[in-house]
This record gives structure tokens, sequence and C-alpha cells, in this order.
């Protein structure tokens, strides 16, 4: 563990020649790797102020601006293809279906249908998206009114060469710290929750942009670039906060509505085929008695016009 410690935290890959970890520590207000253990409990306490703010707020917002739920049809009692569902896959194969049809006693369309009217039935509702776009709205907002007011009398916030000026031995301000174990702790959150929250087209993507923040706020504080750091965090913030008020193009919304529409089209089809049969017969027997009615019509004209026998 030693060995490991002492090659990590090498003080060739994290300082500038000629300075030290030792005139750090002597240094008041220096950043240490320490520091960032903070964010773990930071992140289990935005995971229930979470909680609290959808519950709360989110959700009756959501029912006041209108927001509505998409209606959908609920998959009929299978026990078989339930089990399927669950313990196997979502969407069967083209050879799983057969066997699946001989088990519940349904057609393949009809299995069909029911995986599709089963996927939707997990599909994450407009409410809770809404729930998780707030969330995110509210935090990255006074994320960035915050750090915009603990920056704008910084030095460097108008001439980014301060950014640089006396590096490493750079004192690191309790409100700017503080900056970075909330952004750090926040991100620690969203990396918990992946795995609860809607499943985006991005989802891997997702997991690897929150990886990859998350290490670059540690690299940046243990390396002390503090200042050039809060810096790329307000830029950050400022179109995140925005990025949450449009419509989300990575949202599952169209490759749902393609699903369900598709679905829709079956069963539209299944019914025409239905219409059309009973309408072909019923115009069968329309026809069938209209040639009838005609046949006696031309019977009884003939019989009249032909003269009676002497």
């Amino acid at each position: 563990m030693e060995l490991i410690d002492e090659w990590l935290w090498r003080q060739e890959y994290w300082l500038p020649p000629g300075i030290t970890w030792r005139d750090l520590e002597k240094m008041e207000g220096s950043p240490f790797p320490r520091d960032l253990l903070i964010s773990l409990p930071l992140a289990l306490s935005f995971i229930g102020l979470r909680k609290i703010f959808e519950r709360s707020f989110a959700v009756p917002l959501s029912r006041l601006l209108g927001v509505k739920d998409r209606v959908r049809f609920s998959a009929s009692a299978a026990p078989s293809l339930e089990a399927f569902y669950t313990k196997h896959s979502r969407q069967p194969a083209p050879n799983e279906l057969s066997s699946l049809v001989k088990q519940s006693g349904l057609t393949q369309k009809q299995v069909e249908i029911w995986f599709h009217h089963r996927r939707n039935q997990d599909r994450p509702s407009n409410t809770k998206k809404f729930c998780e776009a707030s969330w995110r709205f509210v935090f990255y907002l006074i994320s960035f009114t915050g750090g915009l007011a603990s920056l704008i009398s910084t030095p460097w916030f108008w001439e980014q060469k301060e950014c640089w000026r006396g590096y490493p031995q750079q004192r690191v301000e309790n409100v700017h710290y503080w900056y970075y174990m909330l952004e750090l702790g926040f991100y620690w959150s969203l990396l918990l929750c992946v795995s609860v929250d809607v499943k985006r087209k991005d989802f891997k993507e997702q997991i690897v942009h929150h990886i990859a923040t998350i290490f670059l706020l540690g690299f940046s504080y243990c390396a002390n670039y503090i200042r050039i750091g809060t810096l790329v965090m307000l830029v950050h913030d400022s179109s995140d906060f925005l990025l949450e008020l449009d419509k989300d193009e990575r949202s599952d919304d169209e490759s749902e509505a393609e699903e369900e529409e598709d679905v829709d089209e079956e069963e539209d089809h299944a019914s025409w085929r239905k219409r059309k049969v009973v309408l072909d017969s019923k115009l069968a027997m329309m026809t069938s008695s209209c040639v009838l009615n005609n046949l006696a019509n031309q019977r009884v004209n003939a019989s009249s016009r032909t003269p009676k026998a002497r």
C-alpha cells in the first residue's frame, strides 16, 4: 500500500519542478487529496434531498403545468411470457417466438403485441422525466448563481493570466473549496443513481461523462488547478441549466412513439382484416339477395307479358 501511495502521489507527477508536498503543507489553505472524501457523504445528502424535492415540489409542479403521462395498454396476464420477460429478454428473438407461442397458447402476433405492451409498461412516465429535469435545473441554476457570486470579485475571473500567478502555491478560499466539493458530490450522486434514472439513448456515454467529470474535478483539485477549474465549472453550469429547459434530444420519446405506433398499426391491421371478412360476407349476402330479387322480378315480368292461353 505504501508503495502504491508513494508511486501515485509522486510530486514529479503533480507539481512543477522545485515544489514539493512539504512546501504546500506549510502553506495555509493548500488543497490535499484527503479533502475529497467529504464529497461522498455530500452525494448521499444530494440523493436524499432529491427525493424530498421531487415529492414535495416537482410532482405538484408537473400537475400544475399540465404534464400528462402517456396512456399505455397493460399487458394481459401471461405467466409464461412474464417469466421469459423478467429472466431472459425483453424482446424475444424470432427463433424463441415459436416456443413462447406453444407455452402461452397465443398466436405469434398476439405474443409480439404482448411484449410491445409489456415493454411500454416499464418505460418511464413523463412525470418522472420532468422530476429529473427539474432537479438538475434547480441544482445547475443555484450552482451557476453561487459560482458567479463567488468568482466575480476575483482577479482571475477578469484576467485569466491570474490563474497561474504564483502557481501552485495558491491559497484556496473556503467558498471555492465548497464550490468544488458540492459539484463533485452532485456528480457522484448522478453516477450512483444512473441505474434507476431514465435510461436515454446515450446511457453508456452518460456514465463515461460522469466518471470523467469526477476524475477531472478530483485531479484538478489535487493539482491545485482550482482557479481555472472554477471558471470551467461556471461555464458548464451556465449552459447546463438552460439545456434542462428545451426538449431532450437524447430522450426515448421518439423510439417509444415509433414502437407504440407499430403496435397500433398491427392492431389496426388485425381489426381491419376482421372487419373486412365481415364486410365481404355481408356484401356477398347482399349481392346474392339482389341477384335473386332480380331473377324473381324478371320471372314476374315475363309471366305478365306472356298472353293467356285460350
